[in-house]
């Protein structure tokens, strides 16, 4: 699972897992070839804030699941987060505005703003979609370019599950006050996500 603008140019695309430092070898990576990339039939790369920011990788063959590398869990569908549920991004993008990317993995603490909030005038209108999740805002800690993509993971009821696909930031810079990053909201494409493995 990622984010549609990821994935909607020409390219090959390969996966890599159990990964930590990009410039050197952790010993811990398995490299998979991608058989399929399935994109949200809705996405529209000249308008992310319709959303539908997100893609399907069907993986060429299964991995290996150890200590170091496990599944992620998806959230029931149409769970929408309680404001300040504790969240968590993690990526290899900027460490600021215009900053460098990053070789290690990188994790900041971003808890989620509920949409009547995120929606406010002050924070980012109409842009953001009730099929978005919004998190942080503090001016500090956000995601930035290069974490498109990856996950917001956040404890509901106990337990850690994806409820984001990072998909964009402020145009202002990554780490502005009341513009919260803003992530594909997994839980509203559940039944999208089990038909396309269903049917491919």
């Amino acid at each position: 699972m990622t984010a549609a603008h990821c994935v909607d140019s020409q390219r090959t695309f390969r996966v890599v897992v159990g990964d930590h430092n990009l410039s050197q070898n952790d010993g811990t990576e398995q490299y998979v070839s991608v058989q399929k990339i399935v994109v949200h039939p809705n996405w529209n790369k000249n308008n992310v804030a319709a959303g539908y920011d997100i893609a399907l990788l069907r993986l060429a063959q299964s991995v290996t699941l150890n200590s170091y590398i496990q599944l992620g869990v998806l959230p029931q569908e149409g769970t929408t987060l309680a404001n300040n549920t504790p969240c968590y991004i993690t990526g290899w993008g900027r460490t600021k505005t215009n900053g460098q990317l990053s070789q290690t993995l990188q994790q900041a603490y971003l808890p989620s703003v509920d949409y009547s909030i995120c929606s406010s005038a002050s924070y980012w209108g109409s842009t953001v979609k009730r099929t978005m999740v919004c998190a942080g805002g503090d001016g500090i800690r956000s995601g930035c370019q290069g974490d498109s993509g990856g996950p917001l993971h956040c404890l509901v009821n106990g337990q850690y599950a994806v409820h984001g696909v990072t998909s964009f930031v402020s145009s202002l810079g990554c780490n502005v006050s009341k513009k919260p990053t803003v992530f594909t909201r997994v839980s509203a494409y559940i039944s999208w996500m089990n038909n396309v493995i269903a049917s491919n």
